[in-house]
């Protein structure tokens, strides 16, 4: 099938002659550095012209080094982002027949040719930042599958330094040998995360260096260079400006118009060039880099009977994903829309929230000045599409006083001389027209210096990633957070904090605490991006002083980079602004803190907002999770309910009253007692970071390694693993489990029948009890290496098995921890021997197979547990437990 007929099936639109050229260059194996490409011309259409690619790829047979995974960065966490909206909009369209050849090429790559319940399995993984797709596990439980997955700086990036924000210590190599080899990793709009894009070259070359297996290829997509220099040969060619789409994108004139005012005057002005539209019955987009100002200017609007909509990036992800299915308002600057547009003149007004990766376009926009990127980004969101003329209102600070400018420090007085260069460049264009190609003239040496200050980058050394890597230890001196090698330190950009509401914070309390770790918990049910929202943590700070003062009693629980600690708000905001740095804080509902509009939660955290029973439920939204069928991916119920949703597993039982000796006495009372047991179910390979907990039915255990065996000769064999690494993942998985032959564990999961029957999966309705500190894999360690076809391997290949086996479930990086250094039936000099040897053979593996290179091979490992795992086997014989531990097939 032709590359023009393909693309323009999967898109709904032919493909303009540069993506043409970017197909023919990655069919031919070429991975270009930058992308030039303006906002408005297509650029997330990067996803279809690489799946196209990938398919033409796997028909030809020709898969060497050609990544199966695309991950897209976007600068921050919008409404809908256009790269989300490109994968959805793919995934749906490769059901047509027209596309069935490229369905089969890419299915061909898939280990399973079906999904999970026997149905036609989508060709694409999509993991996205939003709706149904949010953060699922579909990206890495098949690593042969084409996938793509969108994500934000933080996201991304955090998980790439094995620090993901979301996921637990366990989870965190997985998701860095998934995310850091055999990926196109695209960043878009790279020159505003300068410090970012030059922590990905860093890692680029360190894997270059480390020979890792499947190294990550770079791409960023920037239409303006911050040196000024063109990296590569340009994309678009006289080709794109002769066509009359493109063309008339280019050249949609933009006309501005400036007006100067005091800084304190800011707000009002903005407001007042605003209401000159108010019976345009237009849609008028305003930006404002203070979220002061939006306040101010949509007060004033509102005021006046105007219709309007507010647009932050402080808004938590679920109302904010609200606004594009519900409102009337947003829908007006949407090329599509699920809600209903509303009529007349309508305002949307935005902080920086609205500048970057939003498919909208508005008729015209009232803005503060900017330094000269974020003005182009604003740019790009009005007559995106060419179509009459927009006016742009530019609203201007005078140069303030001498004592003023006295007080500024040495970051914004280069802030305000990149706001001024600014205001130069856009004055000189002709006829002050500000359409792509009249800011693609302005002379190259001259816009730098207008860009944002570049903050400070700090370098990402071989002792810090080594460090990062060492996810098992909680507490490492001189291993920072990785925010700041994200973002870089920029003093006119402060650090944010985020927030979030849970039941259980509430709940799990004093005794509780010892019995029910908070970091336990949040490994069963994560945080999800629509739970949380952020803002400046000085800002968050003193909206925490509000809600203390009313509720200082109240936990909190405080996530950070070296796990949950628990207190009180007041001794939270006791100790300072500083205390806030960096960290995810989980407030309990009865704290309040959210805001709300008509009984609507606005989304945004006010500390004037006291607690109301009867809105209870918009706190926490941590089961508002749904899939691609609208049933939900997770809930907690009390006592006997039972989810709706019978395939659900249960993974966590929770006894709030597990000191209360006075319960039978209650129950056989005339009062109906309070609920004491909260059980929380997930859909399994859904909801759970620990996708191999979660399998359907009970299965037992020699038919479970033999499956997972089965599972790993495809993958490698999909994947062209290399020998002895191939044979290392195939060995590992037929043996990984072989530490659950034990009373402990069988007994803990509620295997009555043991020794009879030997489980592996307990099934989704059996609750797991005490381990005593017990790991299964521990215990495979030490059974392995009795096996007579184990102890005839070579050295490097027995190392590689066993570091496998150790690490199947985010152990041995570098060690187990001291109280999980255990085995109740076997000698303790045996055992001390196998712990010992664990974190020297880590040390060796990482820097013969690289940090990303390792992480990768634990997680083919895994990806065939988790497979295994969803495998209906509860039919097949019981084994004998003594053959469990013997020579695997």
């Amino acid at each position: 099938m032709k590359f023009s007929d393909a693309f323009t099936a999967m898109t709904g639109h032919p493909p303009f002659p540069w993506q043409a050229r970017l197909f023919e260059e990655l069919c031919r194996g070429e991975f270009r550095y930058g992308c030039d490409l303006p906002t408005g011309l297509g650029k997330t259409s990067v996803i279809a012209i690489w799946l196209l690619a990938l398919a033409h790829r796997a028909q030809a047979g020709t898969l060497a080094g050609f990544p199966r995974r695309l991950v897209y960065i976007v600068n921050r966490r919008t409404v809908v982002d256009q790269a989300t909206r490109e994968a959805e909009r793919l995934r749906e369209a490769l059901k047509q027949p027209v596309l069935d050849g490229v369905r089969r090429d890419l299915l061909s790559l898939a280990v399973r040719q079906t999904d999970r319940v026997g149905g036609d399995l989508a060709p694409l993984a999509v993991s996205t930042l939003r709706g149904q797709f949010a953060d699922n596990a579909e990206w890495r439980d098949d690593p042969a599958r084409a996938a793509v997955i969108v994500g934000t700086v933080d996201m991304i990036g955090s998980r790439l330094l094995f620090a993901g924000y979301g996921p637990g210590f366990k989870s965190r190599p997985l998701h860095a040998g998934f995310l850091g080899q055999d990926v196109l990793l695209v960043h878009d709009e790279a020159h505003l995360e300068p410090a970012f894009q030059e922590l990905l070259e860093r890692i680029a070359s360190e894997q270059e260096h480390c020979r890792d297996f499947r190294p990550l290829r770079l791409m960023a997509l920037t239409a303006t260079a911050r040196n000024g220099a063109v990296v590569e040969e340009p994309l678009l060619t006289e080709a794109d400006r002769d066509n009359p789409v493109v063309s008339g994108r280019l050249n949609a004139r933009k006309i501005m118009s400036f007006h100067a005012t005091d800084e304190n005057g800011i707000a009002a002005k903005v407001a007042e060039c605003a209401l000159k539209y108010k019976r345009s019955n237009q849609a008028i987009l305003v930006f404002v880099r203070q979220i002061g100002d939006l306040k101010k200017i949509a007060d004033r609007l509102e005021k006046d009977g105007c219709a309007v909509q507010r647009l932050a990036g402080t808004m938590r992800g679920r109302e904010r994903d609200q606004l594009a299915t519900r409102d009337g308002i947003f829908a007006r600057f949407r090329p599509e829309s699920e809600a209903t547009p509303h009529d007349g003149t309508v305002y949307l007004i935005c902080t920086s929230a609205g500048e970057i990766g939003i498919d909208m376009s508005a008729d015209h926009l009232v803005c503060d000045l900017t330094p000269f990127d974020s003005m182009a980004q604003r740019f790009g969101r009005v007559n995106r599409f060419g179509g009459g003329e927009a006016r742009v209102d530019i609203v201007c600070a005078s140069p303030g006083n001498k004592a003023e400018e006295s007080k500024k420090n040495r970051a914004s007085e280069d802030y305000e001389v990149a706001r001024a260069r600014t205001l130069e460049l856009l004055q000189s264009l002709k006829e002050h027209n500000a359409s792509p190609a009249a800011l693609m003239q302005l002379p190259a040496a001259d816009r730098p210096a207008a860009f944002t200050p570049k903050p400070t980058i700090l370098s990402a050394t071989d002792i810090l990633f080594d460090a990062w890597t060492l996810t098992t230890v909680r507490d490492l001196p001189g291993r920072p957070p990785v925010d700041e090698w994200l973002h870089g330190v920029a003093e006119w950009e402060p650090p944010e904090t985020y927030v979030a509401w849970r039941e259980e914070v509430e709940l799990i309390r004093e005794e509780l605490l010892e019995l029910y770790s908070p970091d336990e918990l949040l490994e069963d049910y994560p945080l999800k991006p629509h739970e949380l929202l952020r803002d400046r943590y000085d800002r968050v700070f003193d909206q925490l002083k509000q809600i203390a003062e009313r509720t200082g009693e109240l936990p909190v629980w405080i996530m950070g980079d070296r796990g949950v600690s628990v207190s009180t708000l007041k001794q939270l905001t006791a100790a300072g602004k500083e205390a806030l740095l960096f960290k995810t804080l989980i407030l309990p509902p009865a704290a309040g803190g959210l805001g709300f509009t008509d009984d609507r939660p606005s989304g945004l955290l006010d500390g004037k907002s006291e607690y109301r029973e009867a809105l209870r439920d918009h706190y926490d939204v941590a089961d508002q999770w749904h899939d691609t069928d609208g049933n939900p991916r997770r809930c907690r119920l009390w006592d006997d309910a039972e989810p709706a949703d019978k395939s659900m597993r249960l993974v966590r039982v929770i006894d709030t009253r597990a000191d209360d000796e006075e319960h039978e006495a209650e129950v056989g009372a005339d009062v109906t007692p309070n609920p004491r047991f909260w059980r929380w179910y997930v859909q399994p390979r859904s909801a759970d970071d620990e996708g191999s907990r979660t399998a359907p039915e009970p299965q037992e255990l020699r038919p479970h390694l033999r499956c997972a065996g089965d599972f790993a000769d495809v993958i490698v064999a999909k994947l062209r693993l290399p020998e002895p690494e191939a044979k290392a993942v195939r060995l590992a998985a037929r043996w990984h489990d072989l530490g659950k032959n034990r009373h402990i564990w069988q007994h803990a999961i509620g295997n009555r029948e043991y020794p009879q029957k030997v489980l592996a999966k307990s099934g989704r309705k059996m609750s797991p009890l005490d381990l005593n500190n017990y790991r299964h894999e521990f215990g495979s360690l030490i059974d392995v290496q009795k096996d007579a076809e184990f102890q005839i391997l070579d050295e490097p290949t027995r190392d590689l098995v066993l570091h496998l086996i150790a690490a199947h479930h985010g152990r041995a990086r570098p060690h187990f921890p001291t109280n999980e250094v255990i085995d109740p039936e076997r000698p303790y000099s045996m055992v001390a021997e196998v712990a010992r040897a664990v974190p020297p053979r880590f040390a060796r593996l990482q820097r013969k197979y690289g940090r990303w290179g390792l992480a990768y091979l634990e997680s083919l490992l895994r990806a065939a547990d988790i497979m295994a795992s969803q495998e209906k086997l509860s039919d097949t014989p019981a084994a004998p437990p003594e053959s469990i531990g013997g020579k695997p097939r």
